[in-house]
């Protein structure tokens, strides 16, 4: 998911980035696997926090850009989620004027060959 003219104030606020992950991880009914991991870093045009969640399925991950307010934002698991709540949850915590969802759904099937590509 890409976010486009988040609130700055938002995306460059260490604890609202980890309230965002924990309340995703409970709202997409995932179990997170510690707690999450933000970090300030970058030079410039591309400076801003990135997030590291490790849920049991997989990873949430997100790079947050100071220089063009926006978010970048993958939920990635073999387990489904409503990608509807995602967007919300990301919208209540960022406020992004502007925003594009991209749903891939995964072949998560013990046993089944993976459609060709």
């Amino acid at each position: 998911m890409d976010l486009g003219n988040c609130d700055l104030a938002l995306i460059t606020d260490a604890d609202n980035i980890k309230r965002f992950a924990i309340e995703l991880v409970e709202r997409i009914d995932m179990k997170a696997y510690g707690n999450p991991i933000v970090v300030n870093f970058g030079s410039e045009d591309k400076a801003g926090y990135t997030l590291v969640q490790l849920i049991e399925t997989s990873n949430i991950t997100a790079h947050f850009s100071n220089d063009t307010c926006s978010a970048f934002v993958n939920v990635f698991s073999c387990k489904p989620f409503n990608k509807d709540v995602v967007i919300q949850v990301l919208e209540a915590y960022f406020k992004p004027k502007v925003s594009r969802h991209v749903l891939i759904e995964r072949l998560a099937i013990r046993g089944a060959e993976a459609p060709p590509l």
